[in-house]
């Protein structure tokens, strides 16, 4: 896939993951050890009530499944040139399986990189119910297809 074979408005689905409280605990136990995300017991005293995914971790699952379903798709991959905005509007829970639905809002050459495109993408992350959890607006940096 190329930058010539994206369009604007296009959506892409990824595969479904579901995550565990033993995932939750082990992810914020080495990148984001607060209370909410390691201690069941002490989750409750928390403002969720219960243990839930750091948004970090969030954020890492999002990229799993954006870069199996889209970025991977191209030759080299895609590089993220900017992040223009990111929000969890509901955390994530155990036993929450989530999928990703991305999709292509602009989509330009690059002015500095003629051999790259410059696609703004908006990435929902959402749960079993179609609830957002994560919502971000990034620039990729994509390759275009190479002349013959």
């Amino acid at each position: 896939m190329y930058f010539e074979d994206i369009a604007i408005g296009q959506t892409f689905v990824s595969q479904a993951i579901t995550v565990t409280q033993d995932e939750i605990i082990a992810y914020a136990t080495q990148y984001d050890p607060q209370v909410q995300h390691i201690d069941p017991e002490g989750a409750r005293h928390s403002i969720f009530g219960e243990l839930v995914a750091s948004g970090w971790h969030t954020a890492a699952l999002t990229m799993r499944m954006q870069t199996e379903t889209f970025m991977g798709r191209f030759p080299g991959g895609a590089l993220g040139a900017q992040l223009d905005g990111l929000a969890w509007p509901r955390p994530v829970r155990p036993g929450d399986t989530l999928h990703v639905l991305l999709e292509v809002l602009s989509a330009r050459p690059s002015h500095s990189r003629p051999n790259r495109g410059v696609l703004q993408v908006r990435t929902t992350t959402l749960n079993q119910r179609d609830e957002p959890v994560q919502v971000m607006t990034a620039a990729l940096l994509v390759p275009r297809r190479p002349a013959s």
